[in-house]
């Protein structure tokens, strides 16, 4: 993702908007690519790490199919993959909470738990 800081900070002093702290307009412009070049650094040599772990993990007798298979781009693939299933169950617990429109909260015609007579 490519951000440009001068535009994200003029239209920000256009729109009334502020960080706390930071003057509008230059200083703010210059703080965001200060806070982008913080989070880039480490993210980059964190991708570098991932992206030659295969060949580390393969000089420890690690089958080169299995490390190829778990390495990488897959490896990144699949953190992606669980951090969305996550949220999605999340957000799925979380309507499942709502009201919503409804006064009662349920389903018309839907009974609670099923009541078993012994």
């Amino acid at each position: 993702m490519i951000i440009n800081p001068t535009q994200i900070g003029d239209e920000m002093k256009k729109n009334g908007g502020f960080i706390p702290g930071v003057k509008p307009g230059t200083k703010t412009a210059e703080f965001i690519d200060s806070v982008i070049s913080r989070i880039t650094l480490p993210g980059a040599l964190f991708l570098g790490v991932v992206a030659i772990m295969p060949s580390i993990v393969m000089q420890f007798n690690v089958d080169q199919q299995f490390a190829l298979f778990f390495g990488g781009s897959s490896l990144i693939i699949m953190v992606g993959v669980i951090l969305d299933t996550l949220q999605t169950v999340e957000t799925h617990l979380l309507n499942r909470h709502y009201d919503g429109l409804t006064s009662s909260g349920r389903i018309k015609g839907r009974q609670g738990f099923a009541q078993v007579s012994m």
